[in-house]
């Protein structure tokens, strides 16, 4: 018997991963600006392993996370689509 899996994208849901050194003032400012421009923030993480945020993100704001990863002070560590991961055994 072996398992095997897939994913499926979820439509605009990202997850946004946090710097370990971002404050949780910088993570709940940017779900509020996530929300502001038409998105919404589903889940919030602050483990030691994930600290962010997964959101719907309309792709105009999302341009503009994206952006802010080039910047020297970004306190975002990267951003990946959300996704439904499945398993089946065989």
């Amino acid at each position: 018997m072996s398992a095997t899996g897939s994913t499926i994208p979820l439509h605009h849901s990202y997850i946004v991963v946090f710097k370990k050194s971002a404050s949780d003032e910088v993570i709940n400012d940017q779900a509020e600006k996530v929300n502001l421009n038409g998105g919404t923030v589903e889940r919030k993480f602050s483990s030691t392993l994930l600290r962010g945020f997964s959101a719907e993100i309309p792709n105009t704001y999302l341009m503009t996370l994206q952006q802010s990863l080039t910047q020297d002070d970004s306190q975002i560590d990267y951003i990946e689509p959300d996704s439904t991961v499945t398993t089946q055994m065989t």
